[in-house]
């Protein structure tokens, strides 16, 4: 049985560095699963060229593997095999200039474990460094992809995302990439350690998910990263809601005639969709250069809408790659209100004229007691003319027979806001045929009786008076 302190010489060193051996080293290192490291070394030892002779080799072994029988896990000797396991994925760096670093590439589990180096140089220089020994932690691959875009996504641009796993080396098996959610359909090409993905977003695209997924070969443990699209896209679907009485009555998509009735308040709101948010603006008419927007919003209040206020309202979206217009016209209606009507009597006949103001125009009728006076009646007892213009209604009507002295006669306008209707007041100069004839004479000449019969009783009685009773009689003066 060897002694355990004769084990320090039986892997070629002592437990304390001797003279003139010096090793630089990270003691502890962690690597995940399936990435590549470096491990920084740096080392010295004695040489002199009449002392030792022969080429320079360095080794990196396993603690406890005996350094005469058991394969190295690295080293530069041609001549000597290393162990299966590492074989190809423990690099060592050219000892010439005194590294000892350490590469390993495609790390696993079956890694982790301490190491320890050794330089051995002719006969005189065989040396192990057991005073800095490296240890080596492999844990599990929870590092997550890079995602690097190129530039900020616009709408109709076409971009580049490229995808790369950190900690992943050249030389190395490469590790498989893929992508997940928007614009996966386009073109994607890929070199050894980075996934580079071309497409152009579109504006549905925007706030959608793209995920890369990266699985190391030799792993079973596929990692990813997940990042939010933020695309840039001018104003689209720009609408407006219209809402009055507090009720929202409909939502306009392109440029529309809407009437609203006169002393209602309106109530507009601007949206678009668009990202960034675009500036909305509201503008009497169109805009143009240097006009001066009624509302900076995209919230427009029309209280109390009066007759004179109709016309073009435009919302404008200002975007930095692009703006968008949409109008609306507003056309005020009203009930009808009327002037008149008015009458004379020319030659036997009435003529009369009534006017109404309404929007839409309205319609002008004459009603004569129950009855509508419409059309041309074949024994023309009247004759009715319209006219319109704008939101004017002009109607005259002309009267020549079938008149009673109780007869009603009225104008009456109507549009789908209203109806409103007024009587015709006589002319003083109207006088109905009917009461023509013998009725004034009699009526002269019973006046003319009735003066006679007063004029002679007035007579009698004064006669009667002044022979019987001798008229007035003058008072006589009393003595003194």
């Amino acid at each position: 049985m060897v002694p355990l302190l004769l084990l320090p010489l039986l892997w070629g060193g002592s437990l304390q560095e001797q003279a003139g051996y010096e090793l630089g080293v990270q003691q502890l290192v962690n690597v995940q699963e399936g990435l590549c490291i470096h491990v920084p070394c740096s080392f010295s030892y004695p040489w002199f060229p009449w002392y030792s002779s022969g080429e320079l080799y360095t080794h990196w072994y396993r603690v406890g593997d005996n350094t005469r029988y058991v394969h190295p896990v690295a080293t530069n000797n041609p001549q000597k095999a290393v162990k299966l396991d590492t074989k190809g994925r423990f690099l060592l760096a050219d000892p010439r200039t005194n590294n000892c670093s350490l590469n390993i590439r495609e790390t696993r589990k079956s890694d982790t474990g301490t190491y320890v180096f050794r330089v051995e140089r002719g006969r005189n220089v065989q040396y192990t460094y057991q005073d800095k020994k490296l240890t080596l932690w492999v844990t599990e691959l929870t590092q997550k992809p890079d995602i690097l875009i190129q530039e900020p996504l616009k709408s109709g641009h076409p971009t580049e995302l490229t995808c790369s796993l950190p900690g992943s080396c050249q030389g190395g098996i490469s590790p498989s990439f893929a992508w997940v959610g928007a614009g996966i359909d386009s073109l994607d090409h890929q070199n050894l350690h980075s996934s580079v993905l071309t497409f152009t977003p579109r504006p549905q695209d925007h706030g959608m998910n793209l995920t890369c997924q990266v699985k190391l070969q030799g792993s079973r443990v596929t990692t990813e990263r997940t990042i939010w699209l933020n695309v840039f896209y001018a104003p689209q679907s720009l609408t407006i809601g219209m809402s009055f009485r507090n009720v929202t009555a409909l939502k306009i998509v392109r440029d529309t005639l809407i009437p609203i009735l006169e002393g209602e308040s309106l109530h507009l709101l601007c949206v678009s969709d668009s990202n960034p948010p675009a500036q909305l603006s509201w503008f009497r008419g169109s805009p143009a250069l240097n006009t001066i927007p009624i509302s900076t919003t995209g919230i427009l209040e029309l209280p109390q809408i009066r007759a004179g206020e109709e016309g073009k309202f435009t919302c404008q979206a200002q975007h930095l790659l692009g703006s968008q217009n949409i109008s609306l016209s507003l056309s005020v209606v009203y009930p009808p209100w009327l002037l008149g009507p008015s009458c004379s009597w020319e030659d036997e006949c009435l003529h009369c004229s009534c006017s109404s103001q309404a929007q839409p125009a309205p319609l002008l009728r004459w009603r004569l007691g129950d009855v509508l006076l419409e059309g041309q009646p074949s024994n023309a007892s009247y004759k009715v003319t319209c006219s319109s213009a704008g939101p004017w209604t002009n109607s005259s009507l002309s009267l020549s027979a079938g008149l009673s002295t109780h007869f009603r006669l009225n104008c009456e306008a109507e549009n789908v806001h209203g109806t409103q209707r007024a009587s015709v007041l006589l002319p003083p100069r109207y006088r109905p045929r009917e009461q023509q004839g013998s009725w004034p004479l009699v009526l002269t000449l019973i006046r003319g009786a009735l003066m006679g019969v007063g004029f002679l009783l007035t007579y009698g009685l004064t006669w009667l008076y002044y022979t019987r009773c001798g008229g007035p009689q003058r008072i006589k003066p009393t003595p003194d």
